[in-house]
């Protein structure tokens, strides 16, 4: 590695973060959608009110409640994954600029 190489890359860390963030908005999206069409309401709706089939009908609105569940922790963890990823990177900038102040160099990234 060079000696004016960063150990850690930035950018690099900051694309992650706004990745894991674009992809729980996306799975949001979806969730939102999923919800929709298959809520209580849409499978009621699409079994209609037939007393033969309330079984059935009480399954597929669990399952979809299970499924919506369950996206719902994904989205929550990849928002926090996002979220650490952001901390890391704000808390390595200020470790950064508090070093470099120790080896000499300004605040405001200038040499003293």
């Amino acid at each position: 590695m060079a000696d004016d190489a960063p150990f850690y890359a930035q950018d690099a860390g900051r694309n992650l973060a706004r990745r894991f963030e674009m992809q729980a908005y996306d799975l949001r999206a979806h969730l939102k959608k999923f919800i929709q069409e298959t809520g209580e309401e849409a499978i009621s709706d699409g079994f209609g009110f037939l007393t033969e089939s309330d079984e059935l009908r009480t399954a597929y609105i669990e399952y979809s409640t299970d499924a919506a569940d369950a996206m719902k922790r994904v989205h929550q963890y990849l928002d926090a994954v996002a979220d650490a990823l952001r901390k890391v990177n704000r808390d390595t900038e200020i470790t950064d600029e508090d070093v470099s102040v120790l080896f000499g160099a300004n605040r405001d990234g200038g040499k003293r």
